[in-house]
């Protein structure tokens, strides 16, 4: 067997010394550890932070302290169109931070026994930064800006048509840079409230003021494409063998522009420019209330004039029909809209089918054609009443009626100054026409002064007014449906 090893007294004594050491060192470990819980029991533990604050260590009142110093040096940066950023200090708008007791509530989560994890693993908290301001200091700043006074402020400018480069475009709107004052103000309300340090009024939809017209406005397209119609028009208007050309160019120079090109859109204006241009095609081309160059039967050149009979533009549906081709851009060839119509174009616009009525011959020529198809000597007013004289001039004929009934002026009684049944009445005249006449005992010569006039209309004998009666409906047909449209010629 071994020796058994013995255990002096000696050994017994460094056995109880490090037994007592170990004991001291667990009782002030113990010790330590519990102070320190208690040092925490108010305090953050070590790695805490709040809201990006490191806290280790501090009371809940000092994290709120610490937090709410982030108030004191608040600035917000205000970025305006065109004009140099500016600043908002806190201070000036109240700017500070409200405790909601969130802090407090995370100290009083932490369990004092873990305090010494904080020496290995982070407690990152986010608590609420409840910030208030004064709104209406808030509005007072707003008011001391650059970009709110009226001399650094531009107005924005509607898109609109322009002609440019032998063409109508659109150009577009500018923003300029005019605020409204309650959309800037809101937009800073809100960048307050969210704590932003930076707001750019240009990206805030309600603060500048807009143009009210955009480029792609539809109200701004049509109006493009009117335009562009109005140069596209080409109106080429016939006169016989003449014709004269409105189109873009000259109706481009009755639009009005400004400065800058922009079309200053006015119908009235527009209006009043087609309608000098329809009353000088009237004025170059009507014969209405003009003499007429004519040369009778017996080679005498005398002038005639008329107020009832030639070409005669309408000059109201004219302008409209311009206007409405201009708005459709059309490109035709027509006659101008009539309010009277003649036989022929040219100086002498009574053609070649007439009748001529020399009243000083006392005779009347059928022309068809240009060849005499029938003469009569006439009777025509009675020269010893003025009243009664048949007037000279051109003159187109009604209608024609067979039998009729010639009545003079009613008189107080209720009849007539005169009735006459007649056979043939062919009207051109008022009163006056053609008829026959059985009471006249003869016709041409000096009737017409001695008495036996008429009373204005061209007295024929039976069997010519039956001829002209039956031959002036042929000759009719191609000048109207209705009407004989012969032209009377009073000489």
């Amino acid at each position: 067997m071994g020796k058994r090893k013995e255990i002096t007294g000696k050994d017994n004594g460094k056995q109880k010394m490090w037994t007592i050491i170990t004991v001291i060192i667990v009782f002030f470990a113990m010790a330590g550890y519990a102070g320190m819980s208690y040092y925490y029991s108010d305090r953050f533990f070590r790695g805490t932070t709040i809201n990006g604050i490191n806290c280790s260590g501090k009371t809940s009142e000092e994290a709120e302290q610490a937090v709410a110093k982030k108030a004191e040096d608040y600035l917000l940066e205000v970025k305006a169109r065109n004009l140099k950023s500016q600043s908002i200090n806190g201070k000036l708008i109240g700017y500070r931070y409200v405790s909601d007791g969130s802090i407090s509530q995370y100290l009083d989560e932490q369990k004092l026994y873990k305090w010494v994890r904080g020496f290995w693993k982070k407690q990152n908290y986010t608590a609420k930064e409840n910030m208030t301001y004064d709104k209406v200091k808030l509005k007072e700043q707003l008011e001391k800006l650059e970009c709110v006074k009226k001399e650094n402020q531009t107005a924005p400018e509607d898109a609109y048509v322009a002609y440019k480069d032998s063409k109508f475009e659109i150009v577009p709107e500018t923003e300029g840079n005019t605020l409204d004052f309650n959309g800037a103000y809101q937009a800073l309300s809100e960048a307050v409230a969210s704590k932003k340090r930076t707001i750019d009024l240009n990206s805030c939809p309600a603060v500048y003021v807009k143009a009210a017209v955009l480029k792609d406005d539809p109200d701004l397209k049509n109006s493009l494409e009117e335009c562009q119609n109005l140069i596209r028009t080409k109106i080429v208007y016939i006169f016989g063998e003449e014709t004269v050309t409105l189109e873009g160019d000259e109706i481009r120079n009755w639009l009005i522009f400004d400065e800058r090109g922009k079309l200053q859109k006015n119908e009235d204006e527009l209006r009043q420019c087609v309608a000098e241009y329809v009353a000088q095609l009237a004025a170059t081309h009507d014969t209405v209330n003009t003499e007429r160059e004519f040369c009778t039967t017996n080679g005498r050149t005398v002038q005639v004039y008329s107020s009832v009979y030639g070409w005669k533009i309408d000059q109201e549906k004219e302008i409209e029909t311009i206007m409405q081709e201009m708005i459709a851009g059309v490109q035709i060839s027509r006659e101008p809209v009539y309010a009277m119509r003649a036989n022929a174009r040219g100086m002498n616009d009574i053609g070649s089918t007439y009748i001529e009525v020399d009243l000083s011959a006392q005779h009347l020529y059928y022309y068809q054609d240009g060849s005499i198809i029938l003469e009569s000597d006439i009777v025509s007013g009675d020269m010893q009443y003025a009243k009664r004289q048949t007037p000279p001039g051109i003159f187109q004929l009604y209608y024609k009626k067979s039998p009729s009934v010639l009545k003079g002026k009613m008189l107080e009684n209720g009849k007539y100054e005169y009735e006459r049944p007649v056979t043939y009445w062919m009207p051109f005249n008022g009163g006056i026409g053609f008829h026959d006449a059985s009471w006249q005992p003869y016709f041409g010569g000096n009737r017409f002064r001695e008495g036996g006039g008429s009373h204005g209309c061209i007295n024929l004998p039976a069997d010519k007014a039956a001829e002209l009666y039956n031959r002036i409906d042929e000759s009719a047909v191609s000048y109207t449906h209705l009407r004989a449209h012969e032209t009377l010629r009073h000489l």
